[in-house]
């Protein structure tokens, strides 16, 4: 039995040896407090002492409550000098690779789960909707707990969606589009409720701008997410700089987290230097108060057991690391999380892009003129030199920045399909390519600037007004 068991911890990540000690502590300290027999208090501890020593064994460090191993959450994220390794944390994004990060180590690093066949299949099945592309394409690759939050559903027990956006600039572009699509989407296939922060206060805080140009951005770029079709119902917008000051259930749960976090811990898990501003070190919480539905009487009457679902690229995932770490001292459920892949820079897929560089993305002010120019002349190509070899020996779509903005916008899986075995045996140019994708993007940003004309300030007031929604609780 204990052979067995020392077999199954070996394969476990570091992180996961430490969600696996703090749940057995969690557990120890429950019989304690139920005064369960002495015995099954005893095999408990046995347990707890054996899972610290296999954590101590594999990462070299002693277990600490709070503080995930150190190789795993360091701003660079444990990235060693013997290989060029993906540098991923909240706020850059850089890898060697032509094609990009290399997702299945990012999910053994960070201990998630990858979604596989199995767990698409299912949200198919609860959902009685055919899975979006971005789930079928790999696109949202990873979870955390879906499985307990389609548990929860199939039980007919409710759920809530919390995502958000950080307003650096007052234009956002395509790849800031992709969490709202899949957002809207799971809204609409679930029914439940979906709240929407705009950290305002962390752009202020990290960025080179005053409170009021921070707030105006905010107000700017939720013109933008309203704009992808979010229905006025069952949304609530809203900036930290606003609601934090009208709301004492947020500020609540704001200062049980930062009671719980260390500054020796936002400091391993985020980078922060002894330079660094108090505002950034408290942030953290602020990010992670949105995760409880008490932060929203209004919506939820008060409820603080209704589990949270956040779609979020990635690189946002050490925020919900440590609240989900914090959420049982503090008696709220953990949120899951679904993690999508980062969107690449025209350029290539080495970095995330840059609000601050206008050729680095396609952005939703952009004129179709600035489109095309911008695809032709910018998208990094997987082609060959000369048409010759490209004929003969084919097109790299794995490095191909256009294929790649393809597989996020064009919607028809058998055209894709067509198009990467064109492009792929040499048949199809990497012009021609370019050609799809500047016929694919311009109608669908026309499309965008269409219907954020029509959102007045009036509507965006509406949104972000603390209020109760179409659900009941």
């Amino acid at each position: 039995m204990a052979d067995s068991l020392n077999c199954d911890l070996k394969s476990l990540s570091p992180l996961q040896l430490f969600e696996r000690v703090t749940e057995q502590g969690e557990k120890v300290r429950a019989l304690k407090a139920g005064k369960a027999p002495k015995d099954e208090i005893d095999a408990a501890v046995r347990m707890l002492l054996s899972l610290k020593l296999s954590y101590k064994t594999t990462t070299g460090q002693d277990y600490k409550a709070g503080l995930p191993p150190e190789d795993l959450v360091l701003i660079n994220n444990g990235t060693t000098k013997e290989e060029d390794e993906d540098l991923v944390d909240p706020w850059n994004v850089q890898t060697s690779n032509a094609k990009g990060v290399d997702y299945d180590k990012l999910i053994v690093r960070f201990g998630s789960s990858k979604i596989d066949t199995d767990l698409i299949n299912r949200i198919e099945r609860a959902t009685g909707q055919k899975p979006h592309h971005f789930l079928r394409r790999g696109i949202f690759f990873s979870h955390r707990d879906m499985d307990q939050v389609l548990d929860a559903y199939e039980n007919k027990k409710s759920f809530y969606l919390y995502t958000g956006r950080g307003p650096s600039s007052q234009a956002m572009h395509v790849g800031h589009l992709i969490p709202f699509m899949f957002t809207k989407w799971l809204q609409e296939v679930f029914d439940v409720p979906l709240v929407i922060q705009l950290t305002d206060d962390e752009k202020y805080l990290w960025k080179d701008m005053t409170v009021e140009k921070a707030y105006e951005y905010a107000k700017e770029n939720a013109k933008d997410i309203i704009a992808c079709g979010f229905d006025i119902n069952k949304t609530f917008i809203f900036s930290d700089l606003d609601y934090l000051g009208a709301s004492p259930g947020f500020y609540k749960n704001i200062v049980k987290v930062q009671k719980h976090v260390t500054f020796n811990q936002v400091k391993g898990i985020f980078g922060f230097t002894d330079s660094d501003c108090i505002g950034k070190i408290s942030f953290p919480a602020i990010q992670a108060a949105p995760s409880f539905s008490s932060s929203f009487p209004q919506i939820f009457n008060g409820k603080e057991n209704i589990q949270c679902l956040i779609p979020c690229a990635i690189d946002q995932d050490p925020y919900f690391r440590m609240t989900r770490d914090v959420a049982p001292r503090i008696g709220q459920p953990k949120p899951a999380l679904l993690h999508s892949v980062f969107f690449p820079a025209l350029q290539g897929a080495q970095t995330k892009m840059s609000a601050s560089d206008p050729n680095s993305s396609i952005f939703l002010t952009d004129t179709p003129k600035q489109i095309k120019t911008k695809i032709n002349k910018h998208a990094f190509s997987g082609g060959r030199d000369t048409i010759e070899e490209h004929r003969k020996y084919g097109g790299n779509c794995d490095v191909d920045v256009s294929f790649m903005y393809l597989t996020f916008f064009l919607e028809d899986d058998d055209r894709l399909e067509q198009l990467k075995q064109a492009y792929t045996s040499g048949e199809l140019l990497t012009g021609e390519l370019k050609k799809v994708l500047i016929e694919t993007m311009q109608p669908l940003v026309a499309a965008h600037q269409e219907r954020r004309k029509q959102v007045t300030d009036e509507i965006v007031k509406q949104f972000m007004t603390p209020r109760k929604l179409t659900f009941e609780y």
